[in-house]
């Protein structure tokens, strides 16, 4: 009789020239966050993430009609001891909010020293388009992990002002960002948002019109309560065991 094979088994997995760089790229982080560890850093990862108006106003666009709505961005930190005791930033980002904050990261830093003392502060690398690299060039393979200043939205993370405070900045390789427990903070936080908008919504009526109103500080800062140190511990565990099983594998 005969028997065909499952069809998702025929699907043919293309390897890209330059996973073994990624690879290698990964393990020069992983040992360079052990080392701060056991020299007494603690571990913090910093990050931003995006709100669309359209999330927090629960918008629905089935109908075929869109219309562009603000995006604000959220930037804070977080790790094993729950989200640090920072005030979190809020910026709206837009064509005309293009300014960079550089005295934030000075603020940021130095809360983090009088908190926690020296932290190994980890930030996700942007995506490179590594097709454009010419074929023949292994540099990146040969060379150490080198930290380089990381832009978000409205933030520049530089390595030296980190150093500045006590601090190291490591870059996470970005084909492994799930190894920030950061990215799973943020999902809970969006979730929260769409499954409470409605208990922070306010209406008021006059004699012509009737108007909706949101309160979005609110409804963010109860958000970001949800995610309490315990559930910050639990992500923290989960990202140790895969840093745990990538220095066994790429180590050999």
């Amino acid at each position: 009789m005969r028997h065909f094979a499952n069809p998702l088994l025929k699907t043919i997995i293309a390897r890209s020239p330059f996973d073994s760089i990624r690879r290698k790229q990964c393990l020069q982080y992983l040992k360079a966050l052990r080392l701060l560890q056991c020299d007494g850093f603690r571990t913090v990862y910093f990050g931003e993430t995006d709100i669309p108006e359209s999330l927090v106003t629960g918008e629905d666009f089935s109908d075929g009609y869109f219309m562009q709505t603000p995006t604000w961005c959220i930037v804070h930190a977080g790790g094993g001891q729950g989200w640090v005791p920072w005030r979190y930033r809020m910026f709206l980002r837009d064509e005309l909010c293009v300014k960079q904050e550089d005295s934030v990261f000075f603020e940021f830093c130095d809360m983090l020293k009088k908190a926690y003392g020296k932290c190994a502060i980890v930030v996700k690398e942007r995506r490179q388009q590594d097709e454009l690299r010419p074929q023949g060039s292994r540099d990146a393979e040969v060379q150490s992990h080198v930290p380089k200043a990381s832009h978000l939205t409205s933030i520049t993370c530089c390595p030296d002002v980190a150093k500045s405070y006590g601090h190291e900045l490591l870059s996470l390789p970005s084909p492994y960002n799930y190894l920030n427990p950061l990215d799973s903070a943020w999902s809970s936080l969006k979730w929260f948002i769409i499954n409470n908008r409605k208990e922070f919504c306010l209406e008021s009526n006059d004699h012509v019109y009737s108007y909706q109103y949101i309160l979005f500080s609110d409804l963010i800062s109860k958000g970001i309560e949800r995610m309490s140190p315990s559930k910050w511990k639990t992500l923290t565990t989960k990202v140790r065991r895969w840093e745990n099983y990538y220095l066994g594998k790429y180590s050999q």
